[in-house]
């Protein structure tokens, strides 16, 4: 026989400006239970963790929290109210009985120490500090709300072996998977107001969700059949006795009423990048590039070339040198010493993690136009803002809404759509995931492996590395960046792999990725070896020249062809010129290509 719940939520409704967003919520958090709580963004699922935790009033419904049983809440927005040090603020989170030793442990396992005066936190350490006063009292049960945000990996393997050993109940809201799969063995899934359970971990959800769905597409086709056929009896067929034809049309006018009552879920975000002209082959080249800030070198003589295609994400813990290297690599921060080069015809699209792009007191609208009217331009043609966000589940009504008032997930979006709006063939995000759902974050998965220009990403999300990237690029600690072909899984290994290497004394199984020129942790003195012949020393040294030359004769042309009566005029001229680009563009991939390969047998030559 199962244990009493320690905590009972029973037909829990409310609703906000007219709306409703829960109408009958169930949740019972047994003894030792691992709830993931899962749904769309703006579901419901922070609201109902409020009313559980005691910080909302629901409309109506029972919220039941057996006597003694102690409760801590991870709100998304840590306040550290008037407390003057770090110490003092997670000290605050204990009960009479706990282990004030508890505090100095879990600061400790996040990197934090109790001196630390927070209003000089950055936006991990706050999150950081407030899963340290969620933890330390050991409660009964245990609520948090997108607990992995702005956490860095260590942080969150570390978060996850706690939440595993503890004895509390848990209940977690969040869009790692990874995270979900390991710690929780139940779900819930708010929908439509509604709540379904699940007695499995989230790695059975997405395929359970899936055939509900379907089943409920089903019925609802079959109550439109059933409605089909009642309207046509009411059209042609009313020839019985009056009683049982008034009792028919009553029952018509309960099955309409069925139906306007029934809510389909939640409509799929729609995306697709604006294209635009294509790079070339080579997108980046750095060579044994340095930074260093108040004597800590973050990034030690690094190298790496990143062609047209490739999707690279950058990992490791917060503070190490992920963004200082990303925007050293896209030439908006200078080396201290190195170069950095950048690939002919790319056009940029950066998604900032900090939503520095959204100001605060301009409508959804006017954020994503520029305050350039109505429309935004997408893949070259005009589309009204209106209909554009709704592809990012943007209501009309919302267009006007500051955006300094949208969730974090709708600023996600908001900024998702911006950024994808903007003609681009290189992408670089910068956190992406961040307050985006799953269901988004899988169109956003498919987006990047699809996508036909260069992806530069960082991120702390395993499992979305697992589905994008195809190398990875992760320091070691002391400033040298090493770079892994495959995703966050396959570094892993290939890390295991040197460590057992390193410890028999064997020859690596496993290697970093070596890019032409390999990173600068990689490079040694130079080998002995075959060297460059003379014709292959001569086209490095003419290549670029033809390089360029093409690519201004494909300039040229473009530019003449884009005269809108130039086919009017002398459409034989516009043929030639389209078959001369064709002609130029053929060369111009194959000048690139012979020129990559000659560098890399280079590079390899010299070490």
């Amino acid at each position: 026989m199962a244990p009493p719940p320690l905590l009972r939520l029973d037909g829990v409704r409310l609703t906000f400006g007219g709306t409703p967003l829960l109408t009958g919520v169930e949740l019972n958090v047994l003894p030792g239970e691992r709830i993931a709580l899962v749904g769309r963004n703006g579901s419901g699922k922070s609201t109902l963790l409020k009313i559980a935790a005691g910080q909302v009033e629901p409309d109506s419904g029972e919220v039941f929290l057996k006597p003694g049983t102690t409760l801590r809440y991870l709100p998304q927005e840590p306040d550290f109210g008037d407390f003057t040090s770090v110490g003092a603020y997670v000290a605050s989170g204990l009960g009479p009985a706990d282990d004030p030793h508890r505090v100095t442990r879990c600061l400790d396992a996040m990197g934090l120490t109790e001196e630390m005066k927070p209003e000089n936190l950055s936006g991990g350490e706050a999150r950081r500090a407030a899963l340290a006063r969620t933890l330390a009292p050991e409660p009964d049960i245990v609520l948090l709300d997108e607990p992995t945000n702005h956490l860095d990996l260590p942080t969150i393997e570390w978060l996850e072996d706690e939440v595993r050993q503890m004895k509390s109940a848990v209940v977690v809201i969040s869009h790692d998977r990874r995270f979900l799969e390991r710690v929780t063995r139940a779900t819930v899934w708010i929908d439509r107001g509604a709540a379904k359970r699940l007695d499995e971990g989230f790695s059975g959800f997405e395929a359970w969700r899936d055939k509900v769905l379907e089943e409920e597409e089903r019925d609802v086709q079959k109550l439109d059949r059933k409605i089909v056929r009642e309207e046509h009896w009411l059209r042609y067929g009313v020839t019985a006795r009056r009683t049982r034809n008034m009792r028919r049309l009553g029952a018509l006018h309960d099955l309409r009423q069925q139906r306007r009552d029934t809510r389909r879920a939640v409509g799929q975000v729609s995306m697709e990048a604006s294209a635009t002209r294509e790079s070339g082959k080579l997108v980046i080249e750095a060579v044994g590039i340095s930074k260093a800030y108040d004597e800590r070198t973050l990034i030690d003589n690094f190298s790496t070339r990143i062609a047209r295609g490739d999707r690279v994400g950058f990992v490791g813990p917060n503070g190490i040198g992920k963004t200082t290297l990303l925007k050293m690599l896209i030439g908006a921060l200078k080396p201290d010493s190195g170069k950095v080069k950048l690939g002919t015809n790319l056009d940029l699209a950066f998604l900032d993690q900090k939503r520095a792009a959204l100001d605060d007191n301009l409508s959804v609208q006017n954020a994503i136009t520029d305050g350039r009217g109505d429309q935004v331009m997408v893949n070259g043609e005009p589309r009204h803002v209106v209909g554009y966000l709704r592809d990012f589940l943007f209501t009309p009504e919302q267009i006007r809404t500051p955006t300094g008032k949208l969730s974090g997930g709708e600023r996600a979006r908001l900024l998702l759509a911006k950024t994808l709006a903007t003609p681009a063939n290189f992408l670089v995000l910068d956190e992406p995931t961040n307050d985006l759902d799953m269901e988004t974050l899988d169109l956003l998965e498919e987006l990047i492996a699809n996508y036909p220009g260069t992806v530069l990403l960082v991120s702390h999300d395993r499992d979305f590395l697992d589905r994008t990237v195809t190398s990875v690029i992760s320091p070691d600690g002391s400033g040298r960046w090493l770079e892994y072909a495959g995703g966050y899984t396959d570094m892993l290994t290939q890390k295991r792999e040197a460590r057992k290497t390193e410890a028999t004394g064997g020859t690596a199984a496993a290697k970093p990725l070596r890019r032409a020129g390999g990173s600068g942790a990689q490079q040694s003195t130079a080998r002995s070896g075959p060297k460059l012949s003379f014709k292959q020393k001569f086209a490095l040294e003419s290549l670029p020249k033809e390089i360029a030359r093409l690519e201004a004769a494909i300039a040229k042309a473009e530019t003449e062809m884009a005269d809108p009566a130039l086919f009017a005029k002398n459409a034989r001229r516009f043929a030639e010129l389209a078959s001369a680009v064709d002609t130029n563009r053929a060369a111009l991939s194959k000048a690139e290509d012979e020129w990559l390969q000659l560098e890399m047998q280079r590079a390899e030559i010299e070490g």
